[in-house]
């Protein structure tokens, strides 16, 4: 479980291909604090830490996370924002994040507002993701709020610390982003449907 609080980026030192699985190796300033069979989200994918090399470590992703997210696309270089998993008692700064990134979005929009940015993406809504306004939302592994919520896009507005401690300093129209829609909206979603 994530709370959707980035706490560090990391770059991707290798990429290494065996079958199905893309081994990404990550250089972090979280590295040491790591242990092997931890969980911790990348750009808002749970994985698990499978070797630790001074300040690197590797996780393991396989077909089916590489299909449904944009992992696949990572290059040697990229940054990624990383999470460790929360702390039972502590603070819930974000919002409840599982790690489970339900599909992709494309980023339609970035538009800098004096000291601020708002940054609009679209989804496939066929996949019957929902998002509502000042609801949550988790993109690339960042909680966020909801403004300007359509059939299928949606808007959040971008403070300093974020755009500056993330990736989004880097998204530009066409960037892929990982979505987590809000848990509590998709059992809500879910108690709706019609019984069959």
């Amino acid at each position: 479980m994530f709370t959707g609080i980035i706490e560090s980026l990391g770059e991707v030192q290798q990429l290494e291909r065996e079958g199905g699985n893309l081994h990404i190796s990550i250089n972090s300033p979280l590295t040491q604090e790591l242990k092997i069979d931890q969980s911790i989200a990348h750009n808002g994918v749970c994985l698990t830490v499978v070797s630790i090399d001074d300040s690197s470590y590797t996780v393991t992703a396989i077909d089916e996370t590489l299909q449904k997210t944009n992992l696949g696309e990572l290059r040697v270089g990229d940054q990624v924002n990383l999470e460790r998993a929360m702390v039972l008692g502590s603070r819930l700064d974000g919002h409840i994040v599982q790690g489970h990134v339900d599909q992709t979005g494309k980023c339609i929009g970035v538009v800098e507002m004096d000291g601020s940015w708002f940054f609009t993406f679209e989804y496939d809504a066929s996949q019957h993701n929902a998002t509502i306004e000042k609801g949550s939302i988790t993109i690339d592994g960042v909680s966020l709020t909801v403004v300007d919520s359509g059939t299928n896009t949606f808007g959040v507005a971008i403070i300093p610390y974020t755009f500056e401690n993330t990736r989004f300093n880097s998204y530009t129209i066409g960037s892929t982003v990982n979505l987590e829609f809000d848990v509590i909206g998709k059992y809500v979603a879910r108690l709706m449907e019609p019984l069959s």
